[in-house]
């Protein structure tokens, strides 16, 4: 006696991959998002090697991810593959405090965030 098989979220064509708890903020880590929504899986890695960002190291690893998983989990064509989603979650917020002058403390907060990358085949028309 096992659980029903949970019905997939997804469409046939479309692999996704979940990076949590990365340790920047999500609006930094949503501007490298936003490069490369919307490309074509080669040309968003190219993008992320060469990116100057820290974090360009990370969603390169879960592009990659996304990209592994099509391929051998939905037996999805690697280069008609393009980066369908790529959105970016708040995680949770440490807050630490820095000593300032008379005996005050200056609020530091230390932002982590989630990313979720979905890459989906799309058909060459030729």
């Amino acid at each position: 006696m096992s659980k029903k098989k949970r019905e997939r979220s997804l469409a046939e064509n479309e692999a996704k991959a979940v990076a949590r708890n990365i340790r920047v903020s999500p609006q930094k880590l949503n501007l490298v998002a936003q490069m490369i929504r919307g490309k074509k899986v080669d040309a968003a890695l190219a993008d992320l090697q060469f990116s100057r960002k820290r974090i360009a190291v990370d969603v390169k690893k879960c592009l990659e991810s996304a990209i592994a998983n099509a391929e051998n989990n939905h037996d999805l064509d690697v280069d008609d593959l393009v980066v369908a989603e790529a959105h970016v979650g708040k995680g949770l917020v440490m807050k630490r405090f820095h000593a300032r002058a008379r005996g005050r403390a200056g609020a530091i907060q230390k932002f982590f965030s989630h990313l979720t990358i979905v890459v989906r085949q799309v058909e060459e028309a030729a």
